[in-house]
């Protein structure tokens, strides 16, 4: 059996008498799209900023490829091969949107693996920044890529935070609300890049509201609630359980998703 890229082990993260998670544990295999759910304050995040490095678990171990990555500060992680993206983000605004590409080119890992598409050699960086926002839906011919990132509307920028993911050439990327913000023709083009970004060998875990967008690239979900873990399986599985609808959706909600499940 394949062994799991990302193990979770008993997570648990305690801030002050809040109990954040308590005793999370799952695995992500090569090549999954999962999605992680479940309402304002269930947990997500704190997984997310666990698994990254940007807060120190209470308890628990967190394993990339075997080596326990457990409290590694995020530059040593994203080293390693595991990014994120974030809700709220965070580009380099005073900067042309390319520039924030050209950054992460220069980090050992870029210079080692060459980066996006690389093979070992990295070449004109300028160049190579604006290949990988052409992947994600940058248009190539037009001035979007050299203007300055302040001026970007949400699609953009959404698209900037995956980008500089790739610059990388993650082996993981995890997507907090990646499709937060976006009207529905954006979203629209999103869900063919998070396939393709799989059918390349990169394994997504997904932090998401939008379910039904959800439902059509994840081949497993995870519900959290209260911190703790609810139930874990197929997205028709999860839907259909009855804690999940009582304890999430409410049953009108659950009819309306389960045609996407």
């Amino acid at each position: 059996m394949t062994e799991p890229i990302l193990r979770i082990d008993d997570l648990s993260k305690r801030f002050g008498g809040v109990q954040a998670l308590k005793d999370v544990s799952f695995d992500v295999f090569p090549g999954d799209v999962l999605g992680i759910i479940g309402p304002n304050g269930s947990g997500k995040t704190t997984i997310v900023n666990s698994i990254t490095g940007f807060i120190k678990p209470t308890s628990g171990r967190i394993y990339f490829n075997g080596k326990n990555i457990t409290g590694k500060p995020p530059h040593k992680i994203a080293d390693m091969g595991v990014t994120r993206t974030f809700q709220i983000m965070r580009p380099y605004h005073s900067l042309p949107a390319y520039k924030n590409l050209v950054i992460p080119l220069f980090s050992p890992r870029a210079k080692r693996t060459g980066g996006w598409r690389g093979g070992g050699h990295l070449g004109n960086r300028q160049t190579i920044a604006i290949d990988i926002l052409e992947e994600i839906g940058f248009e190539r011919d037009s001035y979007i890529p050299f203007k300055k990132t302040s001026t970007l509307p949400t699609g953009y920028l959404k698209r900037l935070e995956l980008a500089r993911c790739l610059a990388l050439k993650p082996e993981i990327i995890i997507c907090d609300e990646v499709f937060s913000g976006l009207s529905m023709s954006e979203i629209a083009s999103m869900v063919p890049l998070i396939e393709r970004l799989q059918d390349e060998g990169i394994t997504i875990v997904m932090i998401e509201h939008r379910l039904r967008e959800l439902f059509q690239v994840a081949n497993r979900v995870m519900v959290l609630n209260f911190g703790e873990k609810l139930i874990e399986g197929s997205p028709s599985e999860v839907m259909a359980d009855e804690r999940v609808k009582t304890a999430y959706f409410g049953s009108e909600k659950v009819e309306e998703v389960m045609t996407y499940a």
